[in-house]
């Protein structure tokens, strides 16, 4: 599963990652018209994408989304991705996380390692294991694991569930994905790692909260300025991993 040899994207470092993209200015904005097949909300979307400048951005640096622009802020500020790290990355279609990750731990190098999954089709991240799977079936946590060969550093989740148009219900369908992924990354990170996943705002469960605090020593909410302002999306990081055998609890 390996797509051809490219260069890493450009602004992959640290500190360099919105470069003079997103901040820079921008051209007058594109109006769409409703086309006689296409929904309003089909034609909003196509709009707001012609007229984002992290989208411009993206393709401009070579990276698969706009939400590369989110790990590469909270990575900036957080210092999650490390050389030489192990690092898994959930929901990661179309590999937009996935390349910051390469590039960040230097995967491509052959000294970190980036583990991405997805229930969906996406083509291969050069430097990443990419496997095809959905993670709530019962060997897709097994299949990780073995590509990992070791303790993760950090396990990242940016799954979300279709889209309902109902808040609560979509809210409940992404903190279950929370939980799940926390689930796992208790029983594969490293002492000191960290835990990065999406939620929606509205608060994440104090159960959930509380479980984290008792499993990390720092928890706090994220929203990295390439979210669009209107977005629920949220983040929650945690980190400081206590580790799994803690028998003082």
């Amino acid at each position: 599963m390996s797509s051809g040899r490219r260069k890493p994207p450009r602004g992959s470092s640290r500190g360099h990652g919105t470069g003079t993209g997103p901040g820079a200015a921008r051209d007058l904005r594109v109006k769409v018209r409703t086309a006689r097949r296409r929904k309003i909300s089909s034609t909003r979307w196509l709009e707001r994408q012609l007229n984002d400048p992290y989208v411009a951005e993206a393709r401009r640096q070579g990276y698969r989304s706009r939400a590369a622009f989110k790990l590469i802020e909270i990575d900036d500020r957080y210092e999650l991705l490390k050389p030489g790290g192990r690092v898994v990355d959930l929901g990661a279609a179309p590999g937009g996380w996935a390349q910051v990750a390469v590039a960040r731990t230097g995967a491509l190098d052959g000294k970190g390692r980036v583990v991405a999954l997805d229930i969906n089709p996406f083509e291969p991240v050069e430097g990443a294991i990419c496997i095809e799977a959905d993670f709530l079936v019962e060997d897709a946590p097994d299949r990780i694991v073995d590509a990992l060969k070791g303790e993760a550093d950090l396990v990242m989740s940016d799954m979300a569930a279709p889209a309902t148009g109902h808040r609560k219900t979509d809210h409940l369908k992404i903190m279950a994905l929370c939980e799940a992924a926390l689930d796992f990354a208790r029983e594969v990170l490293a002492p000191g790692g960290a835990f990065l996943a999406k939620v929606f705002q509205g608060g994440t469960e104090h159960e959930l909260l509380a479980e984290m605090k008792r499993d990390f020593t720092t928890v706090r909410h994220v929203k990295p300025k390439a979210s669009r302002p209107e977005s629920a999306e949220l983040y929650v990081l945690a980190t400081g991993f206590r580790g799994r055998d803690r028998s003082g609890d």
